[in-house]
């Protein structure tokens, strides 16, 4: 059977088998994971076929080489196996982000809400953007992050700011990130933890709305 075959086409990780490993010796390792021992590879490979399987090389760079008498199929698959355990346990950070508007309805605040405290839970950041267009820009700071603040008030999760509210090219935006695990168990309360922020859901809930500017009383924002 077979030469030189790949375990996984994204890896691409090369796994030499039968006639195709180049070594003239390997150590051979048995269907039950036995060692045993060494011998030429012309052997191994005869030993392999009469137990009606394959001799595959797991470890090239040894010396000798060492190979493993196995089904191909079945070492296809815990190769595939263990490339899925070790991508479940590699977490990778994104930051997520979400958008809302001065005029954004409670339903759609706690809709985007619920979905940045769920990216929160998976270990990601989330960036909130204030959208302005046209005048709304040119409003008045302390408004705008007013109504930032507003919508980090009912995130349901324990956060802390990560990077601080500021102006960016689509208005205002604010980076948040999940607290440490040690500080969500402050005194056997996981909810206190959200006072050791710089800006905490309760610090921001505490703060009056800033009311509408009078001239924009009326109009859809």
């Amino acid at each position: 059977m077979g030469f030189t075959k790949y375990t996984s086409q994204a890896e691409k990780v090369r796994v030499r088998m039968n006639e195709g490993i180049r070594a003239r010796e390997v150590r051979v390792i048995g269907p039950e994971g036995q060692n045993i021992g060494v011998m030429p590879t012309a052997d191994a490979i005869l030993k392999a076929r009469e137990a009606g399987l394959d001799l595959i090389e797991i470890s090239p760079n040894a010396v000798p080489p060492v190979a493993k008498i196995t089904d191909y199929g079945k070492f296809k698959y815990e190769q595939k196996k263990k490339e899925k355990d070790v991508k479940s346990k590699a977490h990778v950070t994104e930051t997520k982000v979400t958008q809302v508007k001065i005029g954004t309805s409670e339903r759609d605040m706690h809709i985007k809400a619920s979905k940045a405290a769920a990216w929160l839970r998976e270990g990601h950041r989330a960036k909130v953007d204030l959208f302005l267009w046209g005048r709304y820009k040119y409003m008045d700071f302390e408004f705008l992050k007013g109504r930032l603040e507003r919508f980090l008030a009912i995130i349901p999760e324990s956060y802390r700011i990560a990077e601080d509210i500021q102006k960016s090219p689509k208005g205002l935006s604010v980076i948040i990130e999940r607290l440490p695990a040690s500080q969500t168990r402050q005194a056997g309360n996981p909810s206190a933890a959200k006072n050791t922020a710089q800006t905490t859901k309760k610090n921001t809930a505490q703060k009056t709305e800033p009311a509408l500017p009078a001239e924009l009383k009326g109009e859809d924002v």
